[in-house]
């Protein structure tokens, strides 16, 4: 079974993008094991701090790399990618070994999912942006099929997660494209 490594866009414990992972994970758990990314220790990208490698950078990287895949669940934040995240991304572009910059990154050509729940746009910015680092990075971006999942007004009012079957047949489709995407 493949190693499938998910990233939570958000920080916030009970997210909708946290809880859009879990539906995810029950659809693939049956073929890949999965594992959540913590880096929530990460401190933010500067040069300073890279040699020493810190001992949380070490780790994200070395999870990172020893994954077979990767699937981003995020939300959009003025129209962008959340700062969290761009820093995760940012420490993951940097050779793994900083005395040499032949050395690769821990996420050059690892395979990457997409999918975002958020307002009325679907995270549909986010993932553009964030579908464009991820190139300029040399990942290996399954392009099609991303989900973007527009949340309902339960969601902004109460904070309850819920997802239509439409939106759980959409990330079931986009969950086997990726499961036979990683093989």
């Amino acid at each position: 079974m493949k190693n499938v490594l998910f990233i939570v866009g958000s920080m916030r414990e009970r997210s909708f993008n946290r809880q859009l992972a879990k539906v995810a994970e029950g659809m693939i758990a049956d073929k890949c094991n999965v594992k959540y990314l913590d880096y929530s220790d990460l401190p933010y990208m500067n040069q300073d701090l890279e040699m020493p490698v810190q001992a949380s950078v070490a780790r994200v990287r070395e999870e990172v790399k020893n994954a077979d895949a990767l699937w981003i669940f995020t939300p959009e934040y003025n129209f962008s990618y959340p700062g969290v995240l761009k820093n995760l991304l940012d420490w993951l572009s940097r050779p793994m070994d900083m005395s040499d910059f032949q050395n690769p990154s821990a996420a050059l050509g690892k395979k990457v999912a997409l999918s975002g729940a958020g307002g009325k746009n679907m995270t549909q910015s986010c993932r553009a942006k964030l579908t464009e680092l991820l190139d300029i990075m040399k990942m290996n971006v399954m392009h099609e099929p991303q989900t973007g999942i527009a949340l309902g007004v339960e969601a902004w009012t109460k904070g309850e997660f819920a997802i239509s079957d439409e939106q759980r047949a959409e990330l079931q489709r986009q969950a086997d494209a990726f499961v036979a995407f990683i093989q």
